[in-house]
């Protein structure tokens, strides 16, 4: 209890702390949102490169490669976690929008704020907890139960990361909707989307 009362706390201060910053945190935050999405593209890539040659060498050359099994599972997080805050900023996650389509324009925003607010908490308080599971596995030094035992820590460390980076964008989509001719940033919805 103590602990989701202590996220609430550090949560209100960092938001008024982040005020008077919002505006210039919003171009920093796209760029490393571009970035991480570029580098789950390439984990992509690499992964169903990785597949391919474990395939090949499994049934052409019987000499699986060691490891490929644990080694595709721990970038599975990295790829997903890498890309969430990104898919948030253009609105890509799926919603049911039928109610909330029907509203007017101000209760609209009003009830999309809160709605996000509230996903915001909950993303604040899964990456306190991620990021303590992930130093956990950091300290004890947590690795693959098969060789050559792959470290888990990094993959853990991108659970908390995309959680933060989506927190951070939702804060500023709430900012957006309450005082959107002050907290103005580029609409990145898909060309026909619905507006804020």
């Amino acid at each position: 209890m103590f602990q989701f009362l202590g996220i609430i706390v550090v949560m209100g201060v960092a938001a008024v702390l982040l005020l008077p910053f919002a505006r210039a945190i919003e171009p920093v935050l796209s760029r490393v949102e571009q970035a991480l999405t570029i580098a789950a593209t390439g984990i992509i890539i690499f992964v169903m490169l990785f597949v391919c040659a474990e395939v090949f060498m499994r049934y052409v050359f019987n000499s699986p490669i060691p490891g490929h099994l644990e080694g595709s599972e721990l970038l599975m997080p990295v790829i997903v976690f890498f890309a969430l805050s990104y898919t948030q900023s253009v609105h890509g996650h799926v919603g049911m929008t039928m109610v909330v389509d029907s509203l007017s324009e101000a209760n609209r925003r009003r009830l999309e704020s809160v709605t996000i607010a509230l996903s915001m908490f909950i993303f604040a308080v899964l990456t306190y907890f991620s990021a303590a599971q992930a130093y956990r596995s950091y300290i004890f030094d947590d690795v693959t139960m098969t060789p050559p035992y792959f470290k888990i820590w990094p993959s853990a460390a991108a659970v908390p990361l995309g959680f933060f980076l989506c927190t951070l964008r939702m804060y500023l989509q709430v900012l957006k909707r309450l005082y959107p001719t002050r907290f103005w940033f580029p609409d990145k919805r898909p060309p026909g989307a619905v507006h804020d």
